[in-house]
């Protein structure tokens, strides 16, 4: 761990003025944190932001291990915490809000559930998650717009006193390409990777959208975004390991992905170089 790389990059995430702060996640590969790790960096985010904005720290794995993440971010001052999927280990939606009432219990910080790979929840389990008082809402990184859908149509038709409050999030990767679609249906809020290495465009892209910028939208997806996501899809991983190189394009000193993820390869390296460029030259002409 690098402890003083990692300031320097939060840093210039804040200043593009996010809502929150997603440490020790997906992008930043819980996965591969020891205990220790996970603690240094839930701490270090929570000092460096300083209040500034809320620190939302993962946790996962299995439930008694998940447990102690959450445990541990509490101690650390973390603002709320981004329960990922059990580890491995398959069950119905009702088995997935028994798992996440167990982890839920064991601090008094809010929890957003992260719908994606084994954890999955139907109707019936999004409503029993208003039963869990510290559960707020539901990130979404399936990509399943229709079942989505139903979710958000049970949770506020529910007439639970909890449903209008309970939140939505896009969390699919490289969340900006299904913006539109997530908005039509009551999610409005998405989690952005593209801040942790280019910022001005993220940010750019964000107000675009919230003003109804259609023209500046659309020409961010066709200069940037889709060959952003063209590129990502050439390997399993690049999701996380494309974000980290481009981080290091920037002049922040990261180390390369650990394993098993990989690092791009050095032709797609001058790829992502080249996409970085062709997005701020178009982010260039518009007004947003």
């Amino acid at each position: 761990m690098d402890l003083a790389v990692f300031p320097a990059h939060l840093e210039q995430q804040i200043a593009a003025g996010p809502a929150a702060l997603f440490v020790a996640c997906g992008t930043g590969e819980f996965t591969a944190l020891s205990p220790d790790e996970y603690r240094d960096v839930v701490a270090t985010a929570v000092r460096v932001a300083d209040g500034r904005l809320p620190v939302v720290a993962g946790c996962g794995g299995g439930p008694r291990l998940a447990r102690e993440f959450a445990e541990t971010a509490a101690a650390c001052g973390a603002d709320g915490l981004l329960m990922l999927p059990p580890y491995l280990v398959s069950s119905t939606p009702a088995g997935l809000v028994d798992h996440i009432r167990y982890v839920a219990a064991a601090t008094a910080l809010p929890v957003t559930v992260y719908q994606r790979a084994n954890a999955v929840l139907d109707e019936a389990a999004a409503l029993a998650l208003l039963d869990i008082p510290t559960v707020t809402g539901i990130k979404d990184g399936r990509g399943d717009v229709d079942a989505m859908l139903r979710l958000v149509t049970a949770v506020r038709t529910s007439g639970h006193p909890r449903a209008d409050a309970f939140g939505f999030l896009n969390g699919l990767p490289t969340a900006e390409l299904s913006v539109q679609a997530y908005e039509a249906i009551g999610v409005e809020c998405y989690s952005s990777a593209v801040l942790c290495f280019a910022p001005d465009l993220a940010a750019a892209f964000h107000r675009a959208v919230r003003a109804g910028n259609k023209d500046a939208v659309r020409t961010l997806l066709a200069e940037f975004y889709l060959p952003f996501v063209a590129l990502r899809d050439e390997a399993p991983g690049y999701a996380v390991a494309l974000v980290k190189a481009e981080a290091r394009q920037a002049g922040l000193d990261m180390g390369s992905v650990r394993p098993p993820l990989v690092d791009p390869a050095a032709a797609h390296e001058r790829r992502l170089a080249e996409v970085i460029a062709r997005g701020r030259a178009a982010l260039a002409r518009l007004e947003v």
